[in-house]
């Protein structure tokens, strides 16, 4: 009798099982790309270079930026090469970098489309995803692009890329949820499609492609890709070069920072250092000129690469509005933790702003890339990216300010007058631009912190017909990145 009951029982528990485990199951996913603010994304590479078979070294390469979210899922910032090309192990060391372009929107599905394009970011709608809600074990397929130089000759290759995506089930990665993805694809160059506009004499490329992917529950982000290649590229003079190894692709968020106590500081820096603005320093035979510069007078200077760089939309710049963290939150009571400091931030702002006069030493105010502060009547001598005696003290304010900021990167843009040069007005402002960076690492600031960027007289905040507009427009700017 017993155990006719206890066998009941099982039954009945058996019966109970079936009705509760399907709600525990795994319930179908959909994975959109909704962004997420600001971000860095870093692109690694580990490949030992093969040359017609034979090893040849380690190519260890390591490009960052940061890309800046405005409205419509447009996207614009700097690409830098962080890490140059690393042979037998032998590291170059990192310091001041100069800026490249980019700019593109992305779609809801992944799909990325350049605005742009100085050969960054590398991978291309990639990942991209479906319409379609999905469960553990789907597949899929996107296509995607990947943009190459091999030999590093300064020519871009768009390989176009046919990805089957695998979805894997859910995960955590450094501490957020994640959809993991697997990924494979098979690189095909040359057979059926050739980049009108990438080198001429790449003929052909195969290889393989192996990924996994982690990608933000949250904002649809790929936070973390590894990918194994093995790939191998065909030149026109019979040269064959093969990488082999891994290339991993990290998307970082911007460090906090305490942006009421920067503001405070800064607006110490305008009262506590006030200067004139010594209009006749600015003429263009005294003290500033830009109109005769034709080349370099600072020893370190390094290329603008500003090729197609001026022409850039001022994106960045069509919105002044203030962007609260709140966005980068989930929880309601940190969004309203975040609105407050918002509100706070602006009145201080507005008070700076408010009170400071046309001549004022420093400009402070919110852009969409970050706090940008505009150094105002820096004095260098004519046609040359030295300062001139005394105006060490305000920079070395403004470096004892920026140290109180851990993590942050700092963007350095140089603007010049107009006066008919642009060739020459961009890498005037890009040298004074790395005049001034090179001063605040000496400060204490470690140099691979700092991009630096020349945009000559194409961003005037005044008009170019008087000494005293060219003198406003003669400035450096720097922005803390967030």
């Amino acid at each position: 009798m017993r155990s006719r009951f206890l066998v009941a029982k099982f039954a009945v528990f058996c019966a109970l099982q079936m009705l509760i485990l399907p709600s525990f199951a795994e319930q179908p996913v959909s994975i959109r790309y909704s962004g997420g603010g600001n971000y860095t994304l870093v692109e690694r590479s580990d490949l030992r270079r093969y040359d017609n078979g034979k090893y040849t070294g380690l190519v260890s390469t390591e490009v960052r930026s940061f890309m800046v979210q405005h409205e419509n899922s447009f996207y614009d910032g700097v690409f830098y090469v962080s890490q140059d090309t690393r042979r037998q192990l032998v590291q170059v060391s990192e310091g001041i970098h100069d800026s490249i372009e980019s700019a593109f929107t992305i779609s809801p599905e992944g799909k990325l489309t350049m605005k742009i394009d100085n050969g960054y970011p590398s991978f291309r709608s990639f990942p991209a995803y479906i319409h379609d809600s999905i469960s553990k074990g789907d597949s899929w397929q996107a296509e995607a692009e990947r943009a190459v130089d091999p030999l590093n000759k300064n020519i871009v290759t768009i390989l176009p890329m046919l990805v089957q995506y695998t979805y894997e089930g859910d995960s955590v990665y450094n501490g957020e949820e994640v959809f993991q993805l697997k990924a494979e694809w098979a690189t095909r160059y040359g057979i059926s499609y050739r980049d009108p506009k990438g080198d001429s004499e790449l003929q052909k490329a195969v290889g393989s492609h192996k990924a996994t992917i982690s990608v933000s529950k949250r904002t649809g982000h790929a936070l973390l890709v590894r990918d194994t290649v093995d790939e191998t590229f065909f030149y026109r003079d019979g040269t064959q070069v093969a990488f082999k190894g891994t290339i991993s692709l990290f998307t970082k968020y911007p460090p906090v920072y305490d942006k009421g106590s920067v503001i405070r500081a800064l607006q110490r820096v305008a009262v506590v250092s006030p200067q004139d603005a010594q209009k006749s320093s600015f003429s263009d035979s005294e003290g500033g000129g830009d109109s005769n510069y034709s080349g370099s007078n600072n020893k370190n200077s390094k290329s603008s690469n500003s090729k197609g760089k001026t022409e850039k939309a001022n994106a960045r710049d069509s919105s002044a509005n203030t962007k609260s963290q709140a966005s980068k939150e989930s929880s309601t009571p940190q969004k309203d933790k975040k609105s407050s400091a918002k509100a706070e931030i602006s009145s201080s702002l507005e008070k700076t702003l408010s009170s400071a006069e046309e001549n004022a030493p420093l400009a402070v105010e919110q852009t969409d890339a970050g706090l940008r502060v505009s150094i105002r009547n820096l004095r260098f001598k004519s046609d040359s990216s030295e300062l001139l005696p005394g105006e060490e003290e305000r920079l070395d304010q403004i470096a004892e300010i920026l140290r109180q900021i851990p993590e942050s990167l700092f963007l350095v843009e140089g603007h010049t007058a107009s006066t008919g040069n642009p060739r020459g007005e961009a890498q005037l402002s890009l040298e004074r631009a790395h005049a001034v960076a090179q001063f605040l690492s000496q400060r204490g600031i470690a140099p691979e912190r700092f991009i630096c960027k020349g945009l000559g007289g194409t961003r005037p905040v005044a008009s170019n017909a008087t000494s005293e507009g060219k003198a406003q427009n003669r400035r450096v700017e720097i922005t803390i990145l967030e």
